[in-house]
């Protein structure tokens, strides 16, 4: 099969700087602070990777390249993901090499064989359908390529797993719901099964369910048909007719908030429900705030931080070094009380009252610069 030619982003310390959606694909937007300069994103010449002073082999050396390959590149939550690893890369002196995703199982299977014909040191694995990912996966590490991935289980003990602490930020937002609404609501819960970090969310969704016997789930709504926002106000519109009751919507990704905001504002609902979700960005800010808005918390880490995560982690491999097998990015309640009283509008404006938001200490050593 001729394999298609992808679009590579290259990045090196010379340069400047959102689940998956396929017929069942999903997953994430959360932050707009952070955009790229198309000059150094669409560079068809690969630069040049740089020694790094004081690091361990190949480091000190310069030349290390690193393989970034996208199940999906848009949406705010990707972008500034990418964003977050370009700034790592470019601390650390790595030629990046960033593999656009669409949507496309097989695509991406067939830019994971490119980054192995081109010889990188490591690749990072960014969402991705499992089963499609496995057998390529393992043909790079049969290759001595290191091998990390981000919110996609591989099942793979050679290959360190990088997610936002899911549980925690579930955990967090029901126990606001039950703050905000008492222990005794009804809910709508908008999900799409078969994607690890929705699936670990709901995980906590049906043990909150057993823990507080009266929350009851009236209905049930979810998918990831394009435009996610626009598909899921249709379906919440029909869920909240046939069910005035619901006064609490968990709609744990932000896309989904988004929906059900929506078919909230355009019944005229708003004042009648409260909206929990996971992640950030500022248009999600913006939204969050709005007068009378339905949607009154969020949980949420900063992509562009799991991003740096994620090249540290590769980078850590290459040394030799280990950066644990799972790797932690823990997440931040977010309220729109927390946004009014503290005057945030935007991501930047976020980080700087929230520090807890602007890093991690996940895959560190002495060596790794940080990304600023």
């Amino acid at each position: 099969m001729e394999l298609t030619q992808p679009v590579i982003r290259h990045h090196t310390r010379g340069l400047s700087m959102k689940s998956l959606f396929q017929s069942r694909s999903v997953w994430v937007r959360a932050l707009g602070a952070l955009t790229l300069c198309s000059a150094a994103v669409l560079s068809a010449v690969s630069a040049q990777a740089e020694p790094l002073k004081g690091a361990p082999a190949p480091f000190d050396k310069g030349g290390v390249r690193i393989a970034l390959v996208n199940y999906l590149s848009t949406g705010d939550f990707f972008q500034a993901y990418e964003a977050g690893a370009q700034k790592q890369a470019k601390a650390l002196g790595v030629d990046l090499r960033i593999y656009e995703g669409r949507q496309d199982a097989s695509e991406q299977r067939e830019q994971i064989q490119q980054a192995i014909s081109l010889g990188v040191s490591a690749i990072i694995v960014n969402h991705g359908l499992p089963e499609s990912l496995k057998d390529v996966v393992q043909r790079a590490l049969d290759k001595g390529i290191k091998v990390v991935a981000f919110d996609v289980d591989l099942a793979n003990p050679k290959v360190p797993q990088i997610e936002q602490s899911d549980h925690d930020l579930a955990s967090l937002l029901l126990d606001q719901a039950v703050k905000d609404n008492g222990d005794a609501f009804a809910a709508g819960y908008v999900y799409v099964a078969g994607f690890a970090p929705l699936d670990r969310r709901d995980a906590v969704w049906r043990d909150f369910k057993r823990a507080h016997p009266n929350v009851q789930e009236k209905a049930r709504w979810g998918t990831v048909d394009n435009p996610i926002a626009q598909s899921v106000a249709n379906q919440a519109s029909a869920a909240y007719r046939a069910h005035p009751e619901i006064r609490v919507v968990f709609a744990p990704y932000d896309e989904f908030a988004r929906g059900a905001k929506l078919a909230a504002d355009e019944a005229k609902l708003s004042s009648k429900l409260r909206i929990y979700s996971a992640d950030i960005s500022t248009a999600d800010i913006e939204a969050i705030r709005a007068p009378g808005s339905a949607w009154v918390a969020t949980a949420a880490t900063n992509p562009a931080v799991v991003g740096a995560v994620s090249v540290r982690a590769a980078a850590l491999l290459v040394a030799g070094q280990d950066p644990g097998h799972h790797i932690v990015v823990k997440p931040t309640l977010i309220t729109r009380d927390d946004l009014v009283k503290n005057d945030i509008k935007t991501i930047a404006d976020l980080g700087a009252k929230f520090p807890a938001f602007r890093s991690s200490d996940a895959a560190t050593a002495a060596w790794i610069p940080a990304a600023q």
